[in-house]
């Protein structure tokens, strides 16, 4: 195969089980704030210690700050879907972006690491090639870091599913992000990209495509979390000499091919948010770019009847208080 060498039918089925897991640990998470505090606080704190003790070549400084990192986006995003302390204090929301900006900055200097170094062989337990293709698709990072964009529009739903939601992120900055991510970790972790890279990319990509519009960075950082959780306590289970693992092609031109269209669809938004930001003389720290199109329109539809149900129910507790 192009992307990768042959795929027996028991890591596809392994695959299906990796991607179905993500998908229904990010359901529960988002119906249970039990559910969140189990996952993203007291399991990190039993587990610490053992990833201590797992002393290996596998994991690098990256997988460290990368589970910490994630942890710590879940836990900024639970102060907004369960509090009101955002509302209350707006410049929270700005942690949001800072902590998606920080999470593609790492990916980038490692993507250069590569690059630079020149990485030829078994590095932290996996084989490597490096190539120009790092740099064209550190740079596709630099422009999906810079076209982040209206975050003060971040809101929280009062439904079933307490979900953090953001308009402004956009199918096509996702994708952009998604298949710029696969071209990174196939670059530079290639010994797990047929999981970490696809299935942990479409598992965050597929709900907020589908069903779950708006909520893009909270699948990210909760279905991230639980990956990286996973590598650092079972850092051998899709190692390179694993019956599961599933080895790239180690062809060139499949990192060229991957890092050129990651460049083209970022730098495609980057344009077009560009041409937005003129046309309507929009101030891209403060405005919501993509405001008025309609898929921007259906996400933010969804505050308005949170304030509904808010208004609602704010005569019932009047009249309760009443009695």
């Amino acid at each position: 195969m192009f992307f990768f060498d042959s795929i027996p039918w028991y890591n596809v089925v392994m695959w299906f089980v990796v991607f179905g897991i993500l998908i229904g640990i990010n359901e529960f998470i988002r119906r249970s704030k039990w559910g969140s505090i189990a996952f993203f606080i007291v399991l990190p704190v039993i587990l610490t210690p053992i990833w201590l003790m797992n002393d290996n070549e596998i994991t690098s400084w990256f997988t460290w700050v990368k589970v910490y990192s994630a942890l710590a986006g879940c836990l900024i995003y639970m102060v907004i879907r369960f509090t009101d302390y955002h509302k209350k204090h707006p410049w929270y929301l700005v942690l949001v972006p800072s902590i998606l900006a920080i999470n593609i900055v790492e990916a980038i200097v490692r993507e250069l690491q590569v690059g630079i170094i020149g990485f030829d062989g078994i590095v932290d337990g996996m084989q490597y090639i490096s190539g120009g293709w790092n740099y064209v698709n550190a740079f596709a990072g630099l422009f999906n870091l810079v076209t982040i964009c209206g975050w003060a529009g971040i809101f929280a739903t009062n439904g079933k599913c307490k979900d953090m939601l953001w308009p402004d992120q956009t199918r096509l900055w996702i994708i952009a992000y998604g298949i710029w991510n696969i071209s990174y970790v196939y670059s530079c972790a290639p010994g797990n990209a047929f999981y970490s890279g696809v299935a942990l990319n479409l598992a965050a990509i597929v709900p907020a495509l589908l069903w779950a519009k708006g909520t893009w960075m909270q699948n990210r950082a909760q279905t991230l979390s639980f990956w990286m959780m996973w590598v650092m306590t079972f850092p051998y289970f899709f190692a390179e000499g694993s019956t599961f693992n599933v080895s790239v092609s180690y062809h060139p031109a499949a990192n060229w091919t991957l890092a050129i269209v990651s460049l083209a669809l970022n730098g495609t938004i980057a344009i077009w948010q560009g041409y937005r930001i003129i046309k309507h003389r929009l101030n891209p720290l403060k405005d919501d770019i993509w405001k008025g199109t309609g898929e921007y329109n259906l996400v933010n539809s969804q505050r308005q009847q949170d304030i509904n149900i808010e208004t609602i129910d704010e005569p019932r507790n009047t009249a309760a208080a009443g009695r």
